[in-house]
């Protein structure tokens, strides 16, 4: 049996000294952050972890039972767990018991923003004694044991409250309608929102003034819609801080940013009518608390895989499109700030500081990671993590782990800690056992500052996750001739740095079409120039039309201005198309043979001309 524990962390040492101007001051020293705990939970039971190199700590002795849930406190001071005896809680620092419950049938469990109450949930079931049922979900006052009110929540759905930072205000959905309490008063409804048929909601995080993301589906040929509220201001045609209204939505994921200044919207379908997609059909809004909304415009066609905010709130990153899928930040304005170009990938995680993203394939991928500089939009490293199933990142913003966990893989169960640089520090295999969850501890925004980021990958005993280079495979009998270009099926877009004459920004489609519209009335204003040579100041002559709206010089045969036009109008087609390649863009046949044609076009166009 392997014995895990975690480490204890100092607390802050105080100091005196005297200054001639204040006198005595007494503080605390800034003392180093504390080094991050990572819970392990599976068939050999709950057990802690110290650190990303996993050092034992007789404070936390393993729990050998299996457990069913696992949590850490927001601040990350407390963390629990549940199993078949019950409900414990203890602290982080040293282990101490803070309360223990005897619920053996909770499955789910949840801290409070500020360690006040822990709710638990059990699966709903009726007995001959009571048609009712009992009361599944319980809240729970940490500092006394007691229990403050028990409620019923029969889907697993929403089935816990959610609360505002300082928890001044709690949600929870009650038969399609929201009820808010007040200062941890679960006993009293101290607000509702009417609204048939609320699905899913989402509070905002910080501080007051508490802001309620709702989404209602669409029945009988009417739209599905989501509102933002701000409470208490929840009633009237009015009170919507921002209104966006959609087709195509059997779900929805409502993810607010940080600072509660806006809410992305990703809506789904279960089935694409089109075919097009085994995984439905997926589309991505944007609202604001401003009242500002949008449709974030895709320039790959296909699923939307994941959608990650940015700790700094000004930007966000989505991955999308048939594989290989393209990777695109986008800025507040819903405009594409930087493209990744595509690849194996299906998921993006920032880390903490929000100065490092990685994109990465999991699931039916096969673990290929790109951690990526954000303010420079350089590439640190491409690391490879096979069969990994999970990925998160430390606190610190300096360590990932990826982990291969039962049920979605039941064998090869394990768990790697890792540098972001690629060097791995710790590995641990399951052998024969099962590993169900790995989690880091939480701790508040702003605990660990950001560091400079690394290139360079720290040798260590375990190696490196830098993936191979792979080759295409060959057959034995032309293995010893020389090799050729392959074809692929889906050739990889580089990112837009990458690309062969581009430049740094990449233009949104407004941006792209003033730029045209630009162009062609400088091309205009040129080929008037070079039509009429006559000087402007003449005051006798007639007025001469705009350059934009002049028409085309006349050959004086109907036949042959037609077909000068014609030419005219494919060579610039062909001339788009050059851009769009210029760009990192493949090419389809046909657009390739139209390329080949050019010189033939502009022979014919000279040959009338001149006739």
């Amino acid at each position: 049996m392997l014995t895990w524990h975690c480490e204890t962390r100092p607390a802050p040492r105080r100091v005196a000294f005297t200054s001639p101007r204040v006198g005595t001051y007494v503080g605390h020293v800034n003392m180093a952050p504390p080094v991050p705990l990572l819970a392990v939970r599976g068939s050999q039971g709950t057990s802690l972890f110290s650190g990303p190199k996993c050092e034992p700590h007789p404070a936390f002795q393993t729990d050998s039972s299996p457990s069913r849930s696992l949590c850490f406190s927001r601040d990350g001071s407390l963390f629990a767990w549940c199993n078949s005896k019950g409900v414990h809680v203890v602290k982080c620092v040293d282990g101490s018991k803070v309360v223990t419950l005897d619920l053996p049938k909770t499955v789910l469990i949840q801290f409070s923003p500020q360690n006040n109450i822990l709710a638990t949930w059990q699966p709903y079931t009726k007995s001959a004694q009571s048609a009712q049922g009992d009361a599944n979900l319980q809240l729970w006052d940490l500092k006394t044991g007691l229990l403050l009110k028990a409620l019923y929540q029969k889907k697993v759905e929403l089935w816990c409250p959610s609360w505002s930072e300082e928890e001044a205000i709690a949600v929870r959905s009650v038969n399609n309608e929201l009820h808010f309490y007040e200062n941890n008063d679960f006993n009293t409804i101290a607000n509702k929102l009417h609204m048939q048929k609320v699905s899913d909601y989402a509070l905002s995080p910080g501080t007051q003034p508490s802001k309620v993301a709702v989404y209602v589906p669409g029945s009988k040929g009417a739209p599905s819609f989501v509102r933002l509220y701000q409470y208490p201001l929840l009633g009237g045609p009015t009170a919507a801080l921002a209104n966006k209204s959609f087709f195509k939505a059997d779900k929805v994921d409502l993810q607010w940013n940080r600072k509660a200044s806006a809410v992305l919207v990703i809506a789904s379908t279960d089935v694409d009518k089109t075919g097009a997609s085994y995984y439905g059909e997926q589309t991505l809004h944007f609202l604001s608390v401003a009242g500002e909304t949008a449709l974030v415009q895709l320039q790959k066609a296909g699923p939307i895989y994941d959608v990650a905010w940015s700790p700094s709130c000004c930007e966000f990153c989505v991955v999308y499109g048939f594989m290989p899928a393209k990777a695109t930040v986008f800025n507040l304005n819903c405009d594409p700030v930087f493209d990744f170009g595509t690849g194996p990938r299906n998921a993006a995680y920032y880390s903490p500081q929000g100065h490092i993203l990685v994109l990465a394939g999991f699931g039916n991928l096969r673990g290929q990671m790109e951690v990526w500089d954000v303010k420079k939009y350089k590439q640190v490293c491409k690391p490879q993590a096979p069969d990994s199933t999970h990925f998160s990142w430390a606190p610190d913003g300096e360590h990932v782990v990826t982990a291969t966990c039962s049920p979605r893989l039941r064998v090869s169960n394990g768990f790697k800690v890792w540098h972001y640089s690629g060097a791995v520090l710790h590995q641990w295999d399951a052998q024969e056992a099962e590993l169900w969850e790995v989690r880091w501890q939480d701790a508040p925004y702003g605990q660990y500052p950001e560091r400079p980021i690394s290139t360079q990958t720290t040798p260590t005993s375990l190696g490196s996750t830098q993936a191979p280079p792979t080759q295409a495979y060959r057959p034995p009998a032309l293995r010893h001739l020389p090799a050729t270009a392959s074809t692929k099926l889906h050739e990889d877009e580089p990112p837009q740095n990458m690309r062969p004459g581009s430049s740094d920004k990449i233009l949104s489609k407004t941006a792209l079409k003033n730029q045209r519209k630009r162009e062609a009335k400088k091309a205009a204003k040129q080929e008037a120039k070079e039509s009429d040579p006559a000087p402007a100041s003449n005051s006798q002559s007639e007025p001469e039309p705009s350059a934009v709206s002049q028409s085309e010089p006349s050959t004086g045969d109907p036949e042959t201005d037609k077909k000068i036009k014609n030419l005219k109008k494919k060579l610039k087609a062909i001339d788009e198309l050059k851009e769009q390649q210029a760009s990192g863009k493949i090419l389809q046949k046909n657009q390739v043979e139209k390329l080949q044609k050019e010189a033939q076009l502009l022979k014919e166009l000279e040959q009338l001309t001149l006739g």
